[in-house]
This record gives structure tokens, C-alpha cells and sequence, in this order.
């Protein structure tokens, strides 16, 4: 039934958006908490001191605003998702964890739900539909960015997770630019890896140092579409990349949603509000959703195959 409702909802969602101007989402991001086990060195969410994880009630109020809006894809990202739960709502003689935020999210009618994970605690039996391991190269490099040990961690822990839908995300910086084409070629191997996603670090405010400059960006942008011409995984579409060369698309960031650990509620990506950075953006979903509006057709499969 969710596969029908899916069938007829994304082309309605598109066609109102597209000749109607209704900026609403079509997928959100839910931060549950910045509770992490690691102290990576290009993030700014993880929280050792005094850490926040939302209760059971607040997300739910927070997945049916994001329904409301016409949301119907979810992310749960941290800190790390995995560490969360809620010993005020238990689940038989156990607290509430992010499997359950997931099964409660396909109740509230939401077609998938998708969990981000730093991949260092085991997460075999997950209720997730697909699950996004954060990777940043291989080995050595995402060591260098996470700390020693981690990449045998994820390893181990990704092998034995049994997920169908398993992906690595990489988010592509000074520190790992040089491992791009081992990422792709090692996630080919991996026959517990479906795809791999591929990001450029965005330089918000006190991260500038790691952004690459726009001549080195846009060279490993064309080798990420010589390894998708050869047919390696890679979930970003041809048409996405491409737009990221330029970065002079339309941004259409509207298409999700994200609502942060502090309760905080944004219409899009918060960088929308720091002047000049979205022409300096590196998430590449940007440029998928550029395409998305435009109906490119290997987005749109990219899309039907990401989100099945």
C-alpha cells in the first residue's frame, strides 16, 4: 500500500512545487540528540559536557509537524542516533531507542525512514529502511578525522549489520580528498555496501580551512563521474554533479526540512542565513534537487532507487 500511495503522492508533490510554487518538503531531518562517541574534526554537533537527547513525545510532535508539512521521507541523525533512547517510554522492559522512532515514524504514514550513523557501535537488526554510514576515505584517512581505531569499527560493525540498504556518505575535505577514488573502488568490493554517497565540506563559519578550493573540487567531481560512467555505486546522479560544478543553480533546499536538538525548526539547510554560502555549498543534494525540478531522468531514477 505505501508503494501506491508513493506512486501517486511524488507526482502530485512535483507538480504542485513545479506549476503552483508550494515550496513544501518531501523529506526531513530530525536531529534526536548530540549525545556522540566520537569527536570528529569537522563537526560542531557533538556535545561531551552536557549532552541532549530529545524525549519520545517531543519527536513524535516533531514527525507529525514535519507530515504536516507534506515531509514523507525521515532521517534520524546525532550526534549518534544509536546511543539514543528514552527510559520514560519504555518498550516492553526496555527504553525506547531509535529502532522505535523508526517503526513509529511508518506508522505516522512516512514511506521510509533512513538512519545516519557513525557506524562505531553495532547496529545489526536495525528497523531502518537504509542506513547511511558516515565514511571519510579509507583507513588511515578516516582515522585522521574520526581518531584511530574507527575505521575498523565501522568495518566490522557494517559487515555484520545485515542491512540491505547500506551506504557509505563521505563528506569530501582537505584532510581526505586525496582518498575519493579508494572510497568508490572499496565500496564496490564491499559487498555489504550498496552505494556510496559523495559530499563536498561546506564552509561554515570557523571550518573555512577545510573546504577545498573550487579548481581541486570540480577535478575530483569529474573522477567521481569517470568511476560513475564505468558503473561503480555512486547514488549521486550525473546531472546532480554536474550542477555542482558551477554551483549557480537555483537552490531549491526547501525540498527538506530540519528541525535541530535545541527544538530549533528550519525550512531548509541553516547556511541559507550566512551570507554567501550557498555559492560555496557541498552538499550535493542540492544539486539533486536542482535536477529533481527539472526532471532530470538519471535524477529521478537516482531518486526511485535511493528512496524504493
Amino acid at each position: 500500500m505505501s508503494a501506491i500511495k508513493q506512486a501517486f503522492y511524488l507526482p502530485f508533490w512535483w507538480f504542485r512545487a513545479k506549476f503552483f510554487g508550494r515550496t513544501a518538503p518531501l523529506q526531513s531531518v530530525i536531529f534526536i540528540s548530540d549525545r556522540c562517541n566520537l569527536s570528529c574534526k569537522h563537526c560542531s554537533v557533538y556535545n561531551h559536557k552536557a549532552p541532549v537527547s530529545k524525549s519520545w513525545d517531543q519527536i513524535k510532535e516533531e514527525l507529525e509537524y514535519c507530515y504536516r508539512l507534506g515531509s514523507r521521507f525521515i532521517d534520524f541523525e546525532g550526534g549518534e542516533p544509536f546511543l539514543w533512547e528514552d527510559p520514560s517510554h519504555p518498550v516492553g522492559s526496555r527504553p525506547a531507542n531509535v529502532n522505535d522512532l523508526c517503526d513509529l515514524a511508518r506508522s505516522l504514514g512516512f514511506y521510509s525512514c533512513t538512519i545516519t550513523t557513525n557506524a562505531q557501535k553495532a547496529f545489526a537488526g536495525s528497523h531502518a529502511d537504509s542506513i547511511w554510514v558516515s565514511m571519510d576515505g579509507v583507513g588511515a584517512y578516516h582515522d585522521t578525522i574520526r581518531g584511530e581505531g574507527t575505521f575498523a569499527r565501522l568495518e566490522k560493525n557494517a559487515s555484520e549489520s545485515g542491512c540491505k540498504h547500506l551506504s557509505a556518505n563521505m563528506a569530501i575535505n582537505v584532510h581526505n580528498a586525496d582518498s575519493v577514488a579508494a572510497a568508490i573502488e572499496y565500496v564496490k568490493e564491499k559487498p555489504y555496501f550498496e552505494s556510496i554517497s559523495l559530499n563536498f565540506h561546506t564552509p561554515f563559519p570557523g571550518t573555512e580551512h577545510l573546504a577545498l578550493p573550487m579548481e581541486k573540487r570540480n577535478r575530483i567531481i569529474d573522477l567521481i563521474l569517470d568511476y560513475k560512467k564505468k558503473g561503480y555505486p555512486i547514488m549521486n546522479s550525473k546531472s546532480g554533479l554536474k550542477a555542482m560544478k558551477s554551483n549557480k543553480f537555483k537552490k531549491r533546499c526547501w525540498m527538506t526540512n530540519f528541525i535541530y536538538v535545541d527544538g530549533t525548526r528550519e525550512p531548509q539547510c541553516a547556511g541559507y542565513k550566512i551570507p554567501g554560502l550557498c555559492d560555496k555549498c557541498g552538499f550535493c543534494m542540492a544539486g539533486e534537487e536542482d535536477a529533481v525540478m527539472r526532471l532530470a531522468p538519471d535524477t529521478i531514477l537516482a531518486g526511485f532507487k535511493l528512496r524504493r
